[in-house]
């Protein structure tokens, strides 16, 4: 570490979401520092089983905590795969590892058995460390430690400005990490983005001490590391963007052929599905169910760029489509499995509409006197349901036990149960 980057990781928080410490009042009108070179330069990337070798012995004998990221090619490739996985910790400074080359760091996570992982805004990371063979049993979230502190921003640039008081370098953060071999400036800006994680981590932890809420984090990310793997989605194609126009069945069943085609070409082709076909062209489609390749070609998304093969295959998954029984079709809507949406809470069941709003309120009050946002303090979805079906007997243990059946944590549990007790006993 440079003697500027000592200096300002020294002054610890600059800002912070409650009451900054006296130290930061002085250090929050300093200029950031532009934080433009790892400590160590720029690692080279590991690209052979030698390499990744050197590097989990090195990791395994670091100290403290590991700084732990991962960069994907979203809006360019298909799903969601690492394309580069950076490291940091102390003793063994960082590492840059290409998961194409070394798709298996199944043995670098077992020689991080036990060290505590520092991710920002994990859930997104997981995911995709997971399908490699990394997987923390124990993490710190320094994104979810920054909403738990009450920071207005928790972006990593601007926690890392406001906390430590250097300046990311941006602008890299969306490309086709894809890219072979990477450029000097994207790996650049991959190295910063663990180059001072650990300190963020650690300056988070003493603002949560401070706000009596580090027990709260803790729990919260042993929630995360404990979590099992998503399911997958039921008929996915239904989030496609627009379909609040689509009214039909026969057009709800153009838009998941359409869709099911698409994402059969994207895979095989290794392609966001949006380069195949844009979701306005699927419903476009959809709403004018066109008779003919011709009519096809006429409609926003199908224009003159796109091949006579290509339009042939989009018809055809239009055909198939019209010509399915009716037995076959998709019905409206997805089942519900939970309450009905609030805005037909007052005709349904009056008590519990004013049940719902009490709650509201109520968990808003608590949320703004913690001082962070609501969804981290209790979900709305678990609000909502027990509100439309609270216990039978409306107690402390009832609600606590409800609470901890929708999967609250015991802090949360602590908190809410008062102000929801006294919201259903309205």
């Amino acid at each position: 570490m440079t003697d500027a980057q000592e200096t300002a990781a020294d002054s610890s928080l600059r800002t912070t979401g409650g009451t900054p410490p006296d130290d930061a009042e002085s250090s929050a009108t300093e200029a950031p520092i532009p934080l433009l070179e790892p400590r160590e330069g720029i690692p080279p990337v590991v690209t052979d089983e030698a390499a990744l070798a050197r590097v989990i012995a090195a990791f395994a004998a670091g100290s403290g905590p590991v700084a732990v990221d991962a960069e994907r090619a979203s809006g360019y490739r298909y799903g969601q795969r690492a394309y580069l996985v950076q490291l940091r910790r102390e003793g063994a400074g960082t590492a840059l590892i290409d998961p194409v080359a070394c798709p298996d760091l199944s043995g670098l996570g077992e020689a991080l058995a036990g060290v505590e992982w520092v991710l920002h805004a994990a859930t997104q990371d997981l995911p995709c460390l997971r399908e490699i063979g990394m997987l923390p049993s124990s993490l710190f979230d320094t994104e979810l430690a920054g909403r738990l502190a009450g920071f207005p921003r928790v972006g990593l640039g601007a926690m890392v400005e406001g906390v430590l008081g250097f300046v990311l370098e941006k602008g890299h953060s969306a490309v086709d990490w894809s890219t072979r071999p990477l450029p000097e400036p994207w790996l650049r800006y991959a190295a910063l983005d663990v180059e001072l994680l650990v300190d963020l981590r650690d300056a988070l932890e003493k603002e949560l001490e401070r706000q009596g809420k580090l027990e709260w984090a803790r729990q919260e990310f042993d929630a995360i590391a404990a979590a099992p793997p998503a399911e997958p989605r039921k008929d996915p194609w239904r989030r496609t963007s627009g379909m609040h126009k689509v009214r039909r069945r026969r057009q709800l069943a153009v838009v998941r052929e359409l869709w099911e085609t698409r994402d059969r070409i994207a895979q095989k082709r290794d392609v966001s599905p949006g380069k195949v076909l844009s979701d306005t062209a699927i419903v476009e489609a959809a709403l004018a169910l066109p008779p003919n390749v011709h009519a096809l070609a006429g409609l926003n998304g199908f224009g003159h760029r796109m091949g006579r093969r290509q339009l042939e295959q989009w018809q055809t998954a239009v055909d198939r489509a019209k010509a399915l029984p009716d037995t076959a079709l998709p019905q409206p809507g997805q089942p519900v499995t939970g309450p009905p949406p609030p805005r037909a809470w007052a005709d349904k069941d009056p008590a519990a509409a004013a049940r719902l709003s009490a709650a509201r309120a109520a968990v808003s009050a608590l949320a703004e006197q913690l001082n962070m946002p609501q969804e981290n303090l209790i979900t709305p979805d678990t609000v909502r349901r027990l509100c439309w079906e609270p216990p039978r007997v409306v107690d402390p243990e009832s609600v606590a036990d409800a609470l901890v059946a929708y999967g609250a944590r015991p802090w949360q549990v602590e908190q809410v149960t008062p102000v929801l007790l006294t919201a259903l006993s309205a």
